[in-house]
């Protein structure tokens, strides 16, 4: 699972496909809201904002 910007969203969805094998859904961060989790506010490879869970 990956919290990424936009700029990211290409590598992260290549590092979950070699890692797992199968493609993952991606789930638009500013329009979802979960219960039980609050997800980072920032990329994993960056300082711009997360806008993109790889899951």
């Amino acid at each position: 699972m990956y919290c990424v910007c936009k700029e990211h969203v290409e590598l992260a969805i290549d590092k979950f496909v070699d890692e797992y094998e199968d493609a993952p859904d991606l789930v638009d961060l500013r329009t979802t809201t979960f219960s039980a989790w609050k997800p980072p506010e920032r990329c994993e490879w960056c300082e711009e904002p997360a806008v993109v869970l790889v899951v």
